[in-house]
């Protein structure tokens, strides 16, 4: 039994699928081919994959059940979470998805960097606008919310 085109397009228009399969195996098929063979892989960075991957899982659980409605912003959250991995950022998941894509370029080097560098403008892109959303959501709680936890990285961004 195949999947319909409609849900392959619902399937690959999912962020953390791209993230987490697509870019992956893309990547790892390109630097085969620009090696000329199985590349070399620099495995000390799968901790940094795993690390992602489960900030990501572990944010969007903790922010369903705290926030409701579902780990994305396609179903927003219907109350203000600040605690947690919230205190400290306010896109941990966004952050997860970095942190992934970091650990894919070190694995991998080359033109990895180049799809890290490009998400990162793409989330930062992203995080801007669910900011504006969310800021309409929840009003001046969530202005004060801005006003004291940073976008990415404390102290820094």
């Amino acid at each position: 039994m195949s999947a319909s085109p409609r849900s392959l397009r619902r399937w690959f228009k999912s962020t953390s699928n791209r993230t987490f399969v697509v870019w992956p195996l893309a990547l790892l098929a390109l630097q085969a081919l620009l090696d000329g063979g199985w590349p070399r892989l620099n495995l000390w960075a799968l901790p940094l994959l795993a690390w992602g991957y489960a900030q990501y899982r572990w944010v969007g659980a903790l922010r369903t059940k705290q926030g409701g409605g579902g780990p994305g912003l396609s179903n927003p959250p219907l109350r203000l979470v600040t605690t947690g991995p919230y205190r400290l950022t306010r896109n941990p998941m966004y952050l997860g998805h970095l942190i992934f894509f970091v650990g894919l370029a070190l694995l991998l080097s080359g033109s990895a960097w180049v799809v890290f560098a490009a998400h990162v403008l793409w989330f930062d892109r992203r995080a801007r606008g669910d900011e504006a959303h969310l800021l309409q959501l929840f009003g001046e709680p969530y202005r004060d919310y801005l006003g004291r936890v940073k976008r990415w990285v404390p102290g820094i961004s």
